[in-house]
């Protein structure tokens, strides 16, 4: 009995450890992300889902060096694991017109 309940702990340990990543969905519109504040925590996996509505739209977090082109009606994934507390910012890095300089956001890290 007791290996038994070992090897059920084992497994439960195990199941914990494979745990899919958060998905958090970000919408990219002229010039606007939503939401452009986004929390996270140090260690934990995302992946971001990241959908443009009008247009070919660029993202782009440069401390971690990740950058992707987001298509109209297309959701681009976007896995990272941030590692240490503080602030990310990201940004469009595709010229999509005039107020292009202000579609920014940042991800708070704790």
């Amino acid at each position: 009995m007791r290996r038994r309940q070992l090897l059920l702990l084992a497994a439960v340990g195990m199941g914990a450890r494979a745990q899919a990543p958060r998905e958090i969905e970000i919408t990219a519109q002229r010039f606007r992300f939503t939401p452009n504040v986004i929390p996270l925590k140090a260690g934990e996996p995302v992946v971001l889902l990241i959908r443009s509505l009008d247009f070919a739209h660029g993202f782009f977090v440069p401390d971690l060096k990740l950058r992707t082109d987001l298509m109209p009606g297309r959701v681009t994934r976007l896995a990272l694991t941030p590692q240490v507390a503080g602030q990310l910012a990201f940004l469009c890095d595709s010229f999509c017109g005039d107020g292009h300089e202000g579609m920014d956001g940042h991800f708070i890290v704790t």
